[in-house]
């Protein structure tokens, strides 16, 4: 190693596939590449981890760099974010740092697919029925819900939802939509018909999903009046971000009953620690954040933050976020 090869850090590389899933050789005799397992969430371990870093590589909204963590980094010149939209990045403190930021493509695929897979989940309560099965428990425990015919209400209509919607329209599924800015012409164009508002959407709906942007706006729009007009037969699922559903108060409404089931991927604290009470939850489908990890969507991750990498040291940065 020279003295001039750069030091690039790949963080939360949780299953230890970032060196497969990219081909890292056009940048390999320039920067010197170190992925780390686990994740860190003090400030102080972060800043001493990264402290001989010339290049960070963060999975999504995982890590947060703000001003305070960023002036502790002056060997930190760029930062590449998966996806090209973070809220956790101080981009004026990194501007102010000479600190370049850079972003990738991200497929709304897979969290379509992982989606519906915690609806049917949900539906046909498979994970139960599943674990009756190998453990010797009894022959058909419980009874499924029927998707053809049910109503599905959609929180945002973006690219994910807009995909969501259209596979509920093909299980045979009457579908509502709504989100702030959503409009008739927009819903008619999907197929789904607009609801008049959030609660009416809560209300008569028998599967809620939750596509919104994180924003001021939908911080907490689903709160404990919000989950009490659900039906008691609903299941509510979020594979968006965390803090647009009160975590608490959809804990409540599961333990006692409220509703039928939800199915979640992204939580207020990730990783969950060890006694969470999510662990132990009723009536709840969770996964531990796998929205976005695929084969497919790592390559993409990872192979274009090659190029970001490229570019930058070719002094023409592409993929530029803030």
């Amino acid at each position: 190693m020279t003295s001039t090869r750069l030091r690039c850090a790949v963080l939360d590389d949780f299953q230890n596939a970032a060196a497969q899933a990219a081909d890292w050789s056009p940048v390999a005799d320039r920067v010197e590449v170190v992925a780390f397992a686990d994740h860190l969430t003090d400030e102080d371990a972060l800043a001493a981890r990264l402290a001989d870093f010339d290049i960070v590589v963060t999975l999504r909204e995982r890590v947060p760099f703000p001003a305070s963590l960023i002036e502790r980094l002056p060997r930190l010149k760029l930062l590449i974010a998966s996806g090209m939209r973070n809220s956790v990045i101080d981009y004026a403190a990194a501007a102010k740092g000479g600190v370049t930021v850079c972003g990738t493509g991200s497929s709304p695929v897979p969290p379509v697919e992982l989606t519906w897979a915690l609806l049917l989940g949900l539906a046909r309560n498979l994970v139960e029925e599943n674990g009756a099965l190998r453990a010797g428990g009894p022959w058909q425990s419980s009874v499924g819900t029927d998707l053809h015919g049910r109503r599905l209400g959609v929180l945002g209509l973006g690219r994910i939802g807009g995909a969501v919607a259209r596979i509920g329209l093909a299980f045979g599924m009457e579908v509502t939509a709504w989100s702030q800015n959503l409009t008739a012409e927009r819903a008619d164009g999907i197929g789904a018909a607009l609801a008049p508002s959030l609660d009416d959407l809560l209300a008569t709906s028998d599967f809620v999903t939750v596509h919104l942007a994180l924003s001021d706006r939908t911080r907490g729009l689903v709160g404990a009046r919000e989950l009490a007009l659900l039906k008691p037969t609903a299941y509510l699922v979020n594979t968006s971000r965390a803090a647009i559903v009160d975590q608490d108060a959809l804990l409540a409404a599961l333990r006692e009953g409220r509703i039928a089931g939800a199915g979640v991927d992204v939580f207020d604290v990730e990783p969950l620690p060890a006694g969470h009470p999510v662990r132990t939850a009723p009536r709840l489908l969770a996964t531990p954040h796998l929205g976005y990890v695929t084969r497919d969507n790592y390559a993409t991750y990872y192979g274009q933050a090659v190029e970001d990498i490229q570019a930058y040291l070719a002094g023409s940065p592409v993929r530029l976020l803030g």
